[in-house]
């Protein structure tokens, strides 16, 4: 049952009731990384409102979206619908829409594990990726994402252990890198892997630099100009 209504026979009426009330999509972001407790989703959205996620949690539920499940050793958690995981398209194409104007984070902005798997995700290009195992830092947070056969997966290394149903990754990365919020220059393609470097957006700490090249092929969301000029052509 939506929220409100907003007296439309629409479809994007109805997805706007179902996901457009504030949080309800971020909490669909963190979901499609995978099932989370009541208390992994807190954890990821730390400003939202305890008495809000609830609601969110019911409304979504009640629209088909998410259910409630027991998984073993976790007890009770939240994960997507088959109807709620056909939002993954949409969440990603949403986030490409957005990294256009993200510009520099204000002031207490955090980096959560899911935003950034989400982000990663957001941004590979299976075309153009080579098979590799990057170890990536921003800020607390660490991922693995290995790319094999044009498919990748991510892996929470921190905070903490591995979310609800997660695995850490055997064997070590080809390369380990140190970044700030920065490395979306590189990303959207204003920064070559040397200029990231020597202007300190990013580091290698182990591994050799020239794997960079290979990330800032794999992960790569072209500016809004050169998506037009594709579009047209």
């Amino acid at each position: 049952m939506a929220a409100r209504s907003y007296g439309q026979y629409c479809g994007v009426t109805t997805a706007v009731e179902l996901v457009g009330e504030r949080w309800a999509m971020l909490i669909v972001r963190d979901l499609l990384v995978g099932p989370r407790r009541y208390t992994d989703l807190k954890l990821g959205l730390p400003r939202i409102p305890t008495n809000i996620l609830s609601t969110r949690l019911k409304e979504l539920q009640e629209g088909g979206v998410v259910r409630r499940v027991p998984l073993h050793n976790c007890g009770l958690v939240y994960e997507l619908t088959d109807y709620g995981r056909a939002l993954e398209p949409i969440i990603l194409a949403l986030g490409r829409w957005g990294f256009q104007t993200m510009g520099d984070p204000d002031e207490g902005d955090v980096v959560t594990p899911d935003s950034l798997t989400m982000a990663l995700r957001t941004a590979f290009q299976a075309d153009a990726a080579a098979d590799a195992e990057y170890e990536l830092h921003v800020e607390d947070v660490a991922l693995r994402a290995s790319v094999r056969a044009g498919s990748l997966s991510v892996a929470q290394l921190a905070p903490s252990a591995p979310p609800v149903g997660g695995r850490l990754p055997e064997g070590e990365a080809d390369v380990v890198i140190v970044a700030g919020p920065g490395i979306r220059r590189l990303i959207a393609g204003e920064l070559t892997p040397a200029e990231a470097v020597e202007q300190d957006v990013l580091a290698v700490v182990r591994g050799d630099v020239s794997w960079l090249d290979s990330f800032a092929r794999s992960f790569h969301i072209a500016p809004l100009a050169e998506l037009t000029k594709e579009t047209a052509s």
